[in-house]
């Protein structure tokens, strides 16, 4: 079971690393379409109407695609005003608390995602501007990522209860 285990955790975080280092190649993409925009209206005075939606959407999909690896990095911010002071046994004792608590939160997250999504395929949901850009695609990447924001937080009480016992996870 422990291989098992084992291997669910690193399989979970390699997806996480994937993701997230496919995240940070957005902010590339953003500082691309932000540089277009600028010398398009300074330039040629040409306005780019779908430049600050697309730039919005992209924002978006870096969070969401970035909280599993922050998850798994554990770079996420946390108040250490007795936790430092902790045995090691304890912390995970502690992160076993407070990723039950995370779990709670994101499974209500997916599940309104998953509303929301299946809302937007029927209706067609698209932004009231000019570009009129669909919402599905963002949607449907914030249900992904919220969901391997799930299989991380599982694989961190994997790893959370193994640490609680006084072993690493294998």
């Amino acid at each position: 079971m422990t291989r098992v285990l084992g291997l669910y955790v690193r399989a979970t975080d390699r997806l996480s690393d994937f993701v997230g280092w496919f995240a940070t190649m957005l902010i590339f993409v953003m500082m691309g379409v932000m540089l277009y925009d600028v010398v398009a209206r300074k330039f040629f005075d040409v306005y780019i109407l779908w430049g600050l939606e697309f730039l919005q959407f992209t924002l978006a999909a870096y969070y969401f695609m970035g909280g599993a690896k922050t998850l798994k990095d554990n770079t996420h911010v946390r108040m250490d005003l007795f936790y430092d002071r902790l045995t090691p046994r304890r912390r995970a004792l502690m992160d076993l608390a407070t990723v039950g608590c995370l779990i709670f939160y994101v499974g209500i997250l997916f599940w309104g995602s998953i509303s929301s999504l299946e809302f937007s395929l029927r209706t067609n949901q698209r932004l009231p501007s000019p570009w009129n850009p669909s919402v599905v695609p963002i949607k449907v990447l914030m249900t992904v990522c919220l969901g391997l924001m799930l299989l991380q937080s599982f694989a961190l009480v994997i790893r959370y209860a193994y640490g609680a016992r006084g072993r690493e996870i294998a």
